[in-house]
């Protein structure tokens, strides 16, 4: 599977610093801020119609989009269906079970799925998927694209809207991509916040809750985060599938950056 190329403000910079006057952006995410360098260095962005942008903007009541070429808006959209409690993403009973397991076919984490990598493409990499009672929408328009990007899916639930707790999803998650059962994992709550704070308590994760395409960006170049969290509440089904599209396609830079990671990395250590 080809990666998009994710078009970043330090690659119109450093392009801006090179001399050059235009950037072809053909089948590329650009993110916000890479825009508004490049009004700001007179670079033209070429090639690209903006359709990923475009995708991110902030849906017009009634739910027609906005045309034209606008950047797209680093604050948070509304949300298109609002689900789960206004609070954000904490829950009010504990749930059925103390630790959730996958609700499709595939095997619980704590044993390797041989099956999942047999059913995905082999381009395709495998993503634990959770969310709790407020994310569980839009856990499903997730799905969906991860199996259209060809990649193989691990369900963790929950599958219905009756109120759970988010840390048991959240660590579910994140112990399929800590034991290597996924490459990387997406939780869903209310807000992106709680998920993300307990999927970080477990040892190799690198969690982020984002909400537009430039954090999405960022999480991956600079911190390597292997986890993604989405607040259901505050963003859209459109702008999440841009924001996991994005986190999925931009690599880390290493560089200066692993040296850093390696520092976050080594929190996990006892001492």
């Amino acid at each position: 599977m080809t990666r998009r190329k994710v078009i970043t403000e330090r690659e119109v910079q450093r392009s801006a610093r090179a001399g050059a006057t235009s950037i072809d952006v053909s089948d590329a995410v650009v993110t916000p801020s890479a825009r508004d360098a490049a009004v700001r260095a007179k670079i033209v962005l070429t090639g690209g119609s903006g359709v990923e942008a475009s995708r991110a903007r902030r849906p017009k009541p009634g739910g027609a989009e906005s045309t034209g070429a606008a950047r797209t808006s680093a604050r948070p959209a509304r949300p298109a269906v609002r689900s789960g409690p206004r609070g954000g993403s904490e829950s009010r009973k504990p749930p059925a079970a103390p630790a959730p397991a996958p609700v499709t076919s595939a095997p619980a984490p704590s044993t390797p799925p041989p099956s999942a990598s047999a059913k995905k493409p082999q381009s395709g990499i495998t993503v634990a998927l959770g969310a709790d009672h407020g994310g569980v929408s839009m856990k499903t328009a997730i799905a969906e694209r991860l199996r259209e990007l060809g990649h193989g899916v691990l369900d963790f639930g929950t599958v219905t809207k009756d109120p759970v707790d988010y840390p048991d999803f959240a660590v579910a998650v994140a112990k399929a991509v800590a034991e290597g059962h996924a490459a990387m994992g997406v939780m869903i709550d209310g807000a992106g916040i709680g998920s993300c704070m307990a999927a970080n308590k477990v040892r190799g994760v690198r969690a982020a809750s984002c909400h537009d395409v430039t954090t999405a960006a960022n999480a991956r170049e600079h911190n390597n985060a292997n986890v993604l969290t989405l607040g259901a509440g505050f963003i859209g089904p459109r702008l999440a599938t841009v924001i996991l599209d994005t986190f999925l396609a931009t690599p880390f830079a290493g560089g200066r950056h692993k040296a850093r990671v390696d520092k976050i990395d080594a929190l996990d250590r006892p001492g």
